[in-house]
């Protein structure tokens, strides 16, 4: 089935009154959201996206580009209708995640996009994903940005797999171009880590035209991967934004939910 092949759950919340849906970094799987998912109150379940290319999926083609990934997610999240729905993206998952969104609001809505540690989709990225090529420059670079132990740098089996993931996820990255006016509805708040090498505020400010909606910017401690190893700020932050607006749902007798796909 698509939502299984999709869309992962590590911790059943059946009394949650919202989903948060969040889609892994460049070479990241789903995996990569097990700590936040234990993290997050009983009252948000968080379902993580396995793209195609890894781990259990391994035998399947890389995707085509980010809108077929956006749309296979999509698809999937049909079957998790029934509770509003959050979406978070991580670096090249930001990108995923908002083209994401942009479907889902075709579909019916969503309550809210987080986009942590990514260029706007108005940036360059085919320019920008072109700047790695080998797999001396992407251990580099995977090096520079931190969050992964020395020990897995050193086991060369554990590199080759890394490699393949970040040079197959940077194919799909290289052929991203967001549609001229791209933007959601729904309210946007982008997270950004205080150390992170990669990203800083005014590379980020340009998400703001990607929304009609409320937007935010937000700092946390830590790098790059603050939100994958969260630290004592990101469940605060991520449960009070949600019930904030699960509130003014309520209030208003909006729901942010995804209907019939």
């Amino acid at each position: 089935m698509s939502r299984k092949k999709w869309i992962r759950t590590f911790h059943a919340k059946p009394d949650a009154r919202a989903r948060l849906v969040c889609f892994p970094h460049a070479g990241g799987p789903a995996l990569a959201f097990t700590a936040l998912s234990a993290a997050l109150p009983a009252d948000v379940e968080l379902l993580a996206v396995q793209y195609p290319g890894r781990q259990d999926r391994r035998a399947e083609p890389f995707a085509e580009d980010v809108t077929t990934l956006a749309a296979g997610v999509v698809d999937a999240l049909a079957a998790f209708d029934d509770r509003p729905l959050f979406l978070l993206g991580h670096s090249f998952g930001a990108l995923v995640a908002f083209e994401s969104a942009r479907l889902l609001e075709e579909r019916a809505g969503l309550a809210r996009l987080f986009a942590s540690a990514a260029w706007p989709p108005s940036a360059d990225w085919r320019a920008h994903a072109g700047g790695v090529h080998s797999d001396e420059e992407l251990l580099g670079h995977v090096r520079w940005l931190g969050g992964v132990p020395d020990a897995l740098l050193d086991d060369p089996e554990t590199v080759a797999e890394m490699t393949r993931l970040l040079r197959g996820d940077q194919e799909v990255l290289g052929r991203y171009q967001a549609a001229d006016g791209a933007a959601v509805t729904a309210p946007l708040t982008v997270l950004l880590a205080r150390d992170d090498p990669k990203n800083t505020a005014g590379q980020l400010a340009d998400w703001e035209r990607h929304t009609t909606g409320e937007y935010g910017l937000e700092l946390l401690p830590g790098g790059h991967f603050a939100l994958t190893e969260p630290g004592p700020t990101v469940v605060p932050l991520l449960t009070r934004v949600i019930r904030e607006d699960l509130r003014r749902a309520a209030a208003t007798g909006t729901t942010g939910q995804v209907v019939g796909a």
